[in-house]
């Protein structure tokens, strides 16, 4: 795809001093969608990734913002990213996703590798790009937005909480490798969002992405985006550290009341 990365980063070089700077990964849709709306309500020039730059530049143009296209399975994309930001506050990584319900006998490998690459190695790229710039600001703030499926496991969803077990252990230990620097860290653990996640995970099935939220009323994306806000609005020397989120009919994974 091509882009100009060089004219981006000299764009967002020459915002006011005193703009603060927000990055979106996984933007084009759900959750990332609705963040950088609320972050850009709350004053923030946003910085959008995803790979769907049609989507992403609509809604750049929408809330002021930048559109960057990335991939963050892509080295090479996700290096061309970060150097296209030459100052950030708040970094969200929330590109991710699962594909496939299988036991651990029948895992599909290539599953697994597209979920450990978009959930786990996605963020380390980021993270390892961008977090010079957030601590050269002297108030940043990573925001990872994890799962309940990182707290605990369920059947025929091996690849999925692996990954996500994964990336939770990766921020986590951010926060201590990070302690005593000027950067907060804060993991968002969701249970049912109603986005295209399901639809992601059963490629494209309508029928059995549907029945995942049949019979009780799940979150929507614009639910997570206003506690990202919520944390990116407090003062520097606050640090929430995780915070787990679920429907009220929702008690697990597994476990939900269904009328």
């Amino acid at each position: 795809m091509s882009f100009d990365h060089p004219a981006a980063r000299a764009r967002l070089a020459d915002l006011p001093s005193d703009t603060r700077i927000a990055v979106v990964t996984g933007a084009s849709s759900g959750i990332g969608e609705a963040t950088a709306r609320e972050l850009a309500r709350l004053g923030f020039h946003v910085i959008v990734g995803a790979r769907r730059l049609d989507r992403l530049q609509a809604l750049a143009d929408e809330i002021g913002g930048t559109a960057i296209p990335l991939d963050v399975t892509d080295p090479d994309s996700c290096e061309a990213f970060c150097a296209a930001v030459p100052r950030l506050h708040v970094l969200v990584n929330n590109a991710g996703g699962a594909k496939g319900t299988t036991t651990v006998m029948d895992a599909d490998e290539e599953q697994w590798r597209w979920m450990w690459e978009t959930n786990v190695l996605g963020t380390l790229r980021l993270v390892r790009g961008l977090m010079p710039v957030l601590v050269e600001t002297g108030d940043g703030l990573v925001v990872t937005i994890t799962s309940i499926a990182a707290l605990e496991s369920y059947d025929k969803g091996s690849g999925y909480t692996t990954a996500k077990h994964a990336q939770a252990v990766l921020h986590r230990t951010l926060r201590g490798e990070h302690l005593g620097q000027p950067v907060r860290f804060t993991e968002i653990a969701p249970g049912m969002v109603e986005t295209e996640f399901s639809l992601v995970r059963f490629d494209g099935d309508d029928d059995k992405a549907g029945a995942v939220y049949q019979g009780l009323t799940p979150m929507v994306a614009q639910d997570v985006a206003e506690i990202v806000g919520f944390v990116a609005s407090r003062p520097s020397h606050v640090n929430l550290d995780q915070i787990v989120v679920k429907p009220r009919d929702q008690h697990s994974a597994m476990r939900a009341h269904r009328r």
